[in-house]
């Protein structure tokens, strides 16, 4: 069976990634079998670096401070991706605004926490709630030069109805939770 590997990107909990590992690391789909190659992340001290290891999966740390400027710290990143095989990279909670050092050189998917094209950003979420919409929700998206502005791959939504911030937020992880592992089976198990 054809192996295909992934890098996943981070940088804070980790809640993403672990349902990632769970869902999709090791794992047999129809046409292949997909394996996590490569774990990065900027902050030495981010939880989802011990989720990692609960897999067996050790997480290479590049701190972007570092660097002297965003570009080398992106073609940093990009060695390290290209070195692991890599074919599609996963950027799961990682809050960096990346350059064409980077977008240009990895084939990367992102999740964000709204609507896009709506709600660009990191505040996503209260940006959303905040609305006047009837609906919140969740993308998968390829990642260019432009700050979520990428080709959408895959959305989900719901009702917001009477929900407070807090129980919004929590819908909206419950649905990336979700969204994201079957997002990469479906890139990548469905390729020709």
């Amino acid at each position: 069976m054809v192996i295909k590997k992934i890098a996943i990107l981070f940088s804070g909990s980790g809640s993403n990634l672990e349902k990632i590992l769970e869902g999709v690391h090791g794992r047999s789909f129809s046409t292949c079998k997909i394996e996590v190659a490569c774990l990065i992340c900027n902050k030495k001290d981010a939880y989802g670096i011990q989720r990692a290891k609960k897999y067996g999966l050790e997480t290479t740390i590049i701190e972007h401070a570092n660097y002297e400027d965003r570009e080398s710290f992106d073609r940093k990143m990009v060695e390290v991706i290209k070195a692991s095989g890599a074919q599609l990279v996963v950027l799961a909670g990682f809050m960096r605004i990346l350059t064409p050092e980077f977008t240009k050189n990895v084939n990367a998917i992102n999740l964000h926490p709204s609507l896009l094209p709506l709600f660009k950003g990191a505040h996503a979420i209260e940006d959303s709630y905040n609305s006047g919409m009837k609906v919140g929700g969740i993308s998968v998206h390829y990642v260019n030069e432009e700050l979520d502005a990428g080709e959408i791959i895959a959305q989900e939504c719901f009702k917001k109805e009477d929900m407070n911030l807090e129980e919004f937020e929590e819908k909206i992880h419950a649905l990336e939770h979700k969204l994201l592992p079957k997002t990469i089976i479906d890139i990548l198990d469905n390729q020709k």
